[in-house]
């Protein structure tokens, strides 16, 4: 499908820069914010069509953020990745007990990437037909 609109929040710049450009060269839209506080500001006025929410973030963390989304009726309903180094299995558990609707693990593997992106979005990945 693409052209769908990403929200990235991820304070890394090199991991942000590196999600955008993936996601740009397979269509998807982008806008980003360097903390949960601007992302939980953007959600509800972009509308975007799915977040990709890193869990170390300065001042509040992804599952922190997750749960004031899932509060607002307004962005209860966007699927939102974690996106995060935390690959530990009681750290991905936990992740995913919050509500998250995947995960997608850094560095990021291209394939799964793409993959996880397409799947919360409820589509096939861009160029697999």
């Amino acid at each position: 499908m693409a052209n769908e609109l990403i929200l990235i929040v991820e304070d890394n710049e090199k991991n942000r820069k590196l999600a955008r450009d993936i996601l740009q060269v397979k269509g998807y839209r982008t806008i980003e914010a360097e903390t949960a506080e601007t992302g939980l500001e953007m959600a509800p006025k972009e509308n975007p069509d799915l977040v990709l929410m890193d869990i170390q973030l300065p001042g509040m963390n992804g599952i922190q953020a997750l749960k004031k989304l899932r509060a607002n009726e307004a962005t209860r309903a966007i699927p939102v990745l974690a996106f995060t180094a935390s690959v530990m299995p009681q750290d991905r558990r936990e992740i995913m007990d919050a509500g998250f609707d995947g995960f997608v693990a850094k560095p990021v593997n291209l394939k799964e990437f793409i993959a996880a992106i397409a799947k919360a979005l409820g589509s096939h990945p861009a160029g697999d037909g």
